[in-house]
């Protein structure tokens, strides 16, 4: 496979195939707690999506100079130092912003998407797929919270990105503004995808692969970093 291929892929299974909010159901206390505006999810998806691709790339650049038995605490410093470079630059130049944010940005740290890609993808695999992969689940992860986003602020205060756009009469669902607009959203945005899925099952394709977070055939997969597939070498190694 080529690099451009390669590249092209890891995007395509970011945003789509493994999308970290719709597919993997991963990150969901920056997803629940931050979009109350589509700027908001925005902020936040454009955030961790630097902080992924970044750490992705010297993670993997590392990856045979890094010890097997310490790999996790460096790579939690390696994400720690990417996360401060961009709260400082955040804090500098988009105040509000980061206002906004608040603590949800230190926490990035430990966002359960950034270690996961770096644990199951980066650390196995080159740079570039690897820097690639890193942007396409944060471009998905930045569309999910977009999504959201727009939709609560939209029906919540009848107006997304600051402009309004709803009539003067419309009066606005302010519990969709609160935490539990986050959950109906989400639900229903889940339920959707849900939908699409029993309808593509009806009409005889192979849905299997949605909210699987994988895009491969467990059975003849080749790929070193799966778990599945390790699971798969240990039991025919013990005659299972």
């Amino acid at each position: 496979m080529s690099k451009q291929s390669s590249a092209g892929e890891r995007l395509i299974n970011g945003i789509i195939k493994e999308n970290p909010t719709f597919v993997l159901t991963l990150g969901m206390c920056p997803t629940l707690a931050v979009t109350t505006s589509a700027m908001n999810g925005l902020g936040m998806g454009l955030t961790t999506m630097v902080v992924l691709a970044l750490s992705n790339m010297i993670i993997s650049a590392l990856r045979n100079v890094i010890p097997d038995k310490v790999r996790i605490p460096a790579f939690i410093v390696i994400i720690a130092s990417f996360v401060t470079v961009m709260q400082l630059l955040l804090q500098g130049f988009l105040p509000s912003l980061y206002d906004s944010l608040g603590i949800y940005i230190p926490l990035i740290v430990v966002n359960c998407i950034i270690l996961g890609r770096a644990e199951a993808y980066a650390s196995k695999n080159p740079v570039i797929p690897s820097l690639f992969d890193g942007i396409g689940m944060g471009l998905g992860f930045s569309l999910a919270l977009t999504c959201i986003g727009a939709v609560r602020e939209i029906l919540g205060a009848g107006e997304v990105f600051g402009f309004r756009i709803m009539p003067d009469s419309y009066v606005p669902f302010s519990i969709f503004v609160m935490a539990p607009g986050a959950f109906f959203v989400l639900a229903t945005l889940t339920a959707i995808q849900n939908k699409i899925k029993i309808n593509g099952e009806k009409k005889g394709k192979d849905m299997s692969r949605i909210q699987s977070g994988c895009s491969e055939d467990c059975f003849s997969c080749g790929k070193a970093g799966c778990c599945e597939h390790k699971f798969y070498d240990t039991d025919e190694k013990e005659g299972k």
